[in-house]
């Protein structure tokens, strides 16, 4: 049997490997480090954390720690080596940063039909199966040869992401539906401030504590993509002369215009979420919930994904990756972690898991399979291969991707009513498909099973 190419040694690249090998599948995994480095990766370990050493929160009161318990399910290399070198960090699952890729290393290393490759490769493969997993520092020339299959542009290198939010927490008393001058009819949700809340922002926007720039993310910033902070030091009236323009937003009841608007669009095909419009930010994540909240109308709003700008390469995957995660012009090309649109160690750990499945099922002449969007993980697949979504950007786990239970119920009975079925309905698919045979249900070390 051929191997399977694997591109990126990182968390997506060393869970394929390890689903590939654990089925038989024989694999050559090529990591670019030590040949070439980059200027986040301080080792040349796989799987290295050049982050945060968080897995976030480890509850099933939350989408990641109910993808953590899929990933479990489903026999995750990623997930055993995190729980087994945790350190203490309350209800999130954190782990020693060195043991962790050390431990992944070594596993990886031993596994059978395994063979790394230490050197850059700057050519897909265009015979064979291949796992694309190369991450959000992409090298230039394996970017530019990627973009050969997806075209220049489908190909991204920086995100500039406003935040999104339920829809469900927006207190429509407040906010209310209109496009600007009427055309489209009343499709944004629109936040008035009067004067005072206006300059009572401007002052919080100003005065709150930012992200510092990385050396490798240092780019000039476009006017498409200034942070709102930037624009507000441009003079105080530049946010509502900006993403704040309040005109031909009058409300519908009064016919009167606010002193400026925060416009909120909808981000999904649904209607569950919803985007703020340009409000990209270095802000710290705390300090944009805490500033974003003083925004009428979004006191109690619930936060699906916070806004960012950062270095990031990843595809426009809706229009490129069918459901499978391999791209629809070339069916032997899987793509797997940041690349595909996805935030976050788990996430990205998550769609390595699925390619490796899936390649090992297409090289024994079965189809690939998708878990139902009931799920963690089908929610997130779902959210990076619909077709429909014109405007992508890179997105975490979150409850608002997962539909809806269908009855009305408080934010905590909802969430806990949606890990119990996206538990469920995980085991009944893995049965279906027969994954059930060949992935142990791990016990999840420090979960919060009373959740559910």
């Amino acid at each position: 049997m051929k191997p399977v190419t694997v591109i990126g040694g990182g968390l997506a690249g060393s869970e394929a490997a390890w689903q590939l090998a654990r089925r038989g599948v024989p694999v050559r995994l090529y990591e670019m480090r030590p040949v070439r480095g980059t200027e986040a990766h301080a080792t040349d370990n796989l799987a290295e954390l050049v982050c945060s050493n968080s897995f976030r929160d480890n509850s099933l009161g939350t989408a990641v720690g109910v993808l953590k318990q899929e990933m479990r399910m489903l026999g995750s290399l990623i997930m055993r080596v995190a729980d087994e070198v945790k350190v203490p960090a309350g209800s999130a699952l954190a782990v020693d940063r060195l043991r962790f890729s050390q431990q992944v290393g070594e596993v990886v290393e031993d596994l059978d039909g395994v063979e790394i490759v230490r050197e850059e490769i700057v050519e897909i493969p265009e015979s064979g199966m291949v796992v694309i997993a190369t991450g959000p520092l992409t090298s230039p020339q394996l970017s530019a040869e990627l973009s050969r299959f997806v075209g220049n542009r489908h190909l991204y290198f920086y995100d500039a992401i406003s935040p999104i939010v339920t829809a469900e927490s927006i207190d429509m008393d407040i906010a209310y539906r209109a496009a600007r001058y009427g055309k489209g009819g009343d499709d944004y949700i629109n936040c008035p401030l009067d004067e005072a809340a206006y300059e009572r922002f401007v002052d919080e926007v100003l005065g709150a504590e930012s992200m510092p720039l990385k050396s490798f993310e240092r780019c000039v910033y476009f006017e498409g993509c200034m942070p709102i902070e930037e624009i507000a030091r441009r003079g105080r009236e530049t946010l509502r002369f900006g993403p704040m323009k309040p005109v031909g937003l009058e409300h519908p009841k009064t016919g009167k215009m606010a002193h400026a608007v925060v416009q909120l669009r909808q981000d999904d095909t649904e209607g569950r979420l919803f985007s703020m419009v340009g409000f990209q930010t270095k802000m710290k994540y705390p300090e944009q919930r805490r500033v974003f909240r003083l925004i009428p109308g979004l006191e109690d709003v619930e936060f699906v994904r916070l806004g960012s700008l950062h270095r990031n390469t990843y595809i426009n995957s809706p229009q490129i990756l069918a459901r499978a995660l391999n791209m629809r012009t070339c069916e032997s090309i899987f793509v797997a972690g940041q690349l595909v649109g996805v935030e976050g160690y788990v996430e990205s750990a998550a769609t390595g898991l699925l390619c490796g499945i899936n390649v090992a099922r297409v090289t024994a002449g079965e189809s690939p399979i998708v878990p139902p969007q009931t799920t963690a993980l089908g929610s997130l697949v779902e959210y990076v291969t619909d077709e429909e979504r014109k405007e992508f950007q890179p997105m975490n786990a979150n409850f608002g991707l997962i539909p809806p239970i269908g009855r009305k119920m408080p934010r905590k009975a909802r969430k806990q009513a949606l890990a119990r079925r996206a538990l469920d309905d995980m085991a009944t698919w893995m049965s279906q498909s027969g994954l059930d045979n060949e992935s142990p249900s791990l016990e999840c070390d420090g979960t919060d099973a009373a959740a559910v």
